[in-house]
């Protein structure tokens, strides 16, 4: 079954950039993405649905690791709309290179990796384990814009 046959059947709620626009540019000044040959790289994505963000606040301090990892999970969703709207198609994906994973936590916080599962198993779920699972860090800091607590960067292997 293709990618984007899978995403319907699993019912992902997945945003259209090309009608709402990327919603970074809230954030400053960049652009959604920037291919260069077979690689696809997504400028950051974090658990937001249009303009709100969906988990606030800090992992160990008011949000569980559960929260993140939904967090990490909507993100994900975010992940495969910045690939559609760059290459018009999850079909087109030959793999996940890998994600740079920030997650805000407080200082006594040791789980960030599995917040960071969140993203990498819904990744796994759409284009099967081969071409979902990349290489990926995780790192914990102190905040994130607009109290966002999870956002990934992610480079894409595309047709």
């Amino acid at each position: 079954m293709t990618a984007e046959k899978l995403a319907i059947q699993m019912g992902l709620d997945i945003p259209d950039f090309d009608v709402t626009g990327y919603y970074g540019a809230d954030y400053g000044t960049m652009k959604p993405f920037h291919r260069v040959g077979s690689l696809l790289f997504l400028s950051g994505h974090v658990a937001q649905i249009g303009a709100q963000v969906t988990h606030k606040g800090r992992l160990g301090a008011g949000l569980t690791t559960d929260q993140g990892y939904a967090a990490a999970r909507q993100t994900g969703l975010n992940v495969l709309g910045g690939i559609r709207q760059a290459v018009g198609s999850l079909d087109r994906v030959r793999g996940i290179v890998r994600t740079l994973n920030f997650v805000v936590c407080a200082p006594e916080y040791e789980e960030v990796h599995k917040v960071s599962s969140g993203l990498s198993d819904l990744l796994v779920e759409v284009f099967g384990r081969e071409r979902g699972l990349g290489g990926r860090a995780t790192i914990g800091v102190m905040a994130l814009a607009n109290g966002v607590c999870f956002e990934t960067w992610a480079t894409v292997e595309v047709e």
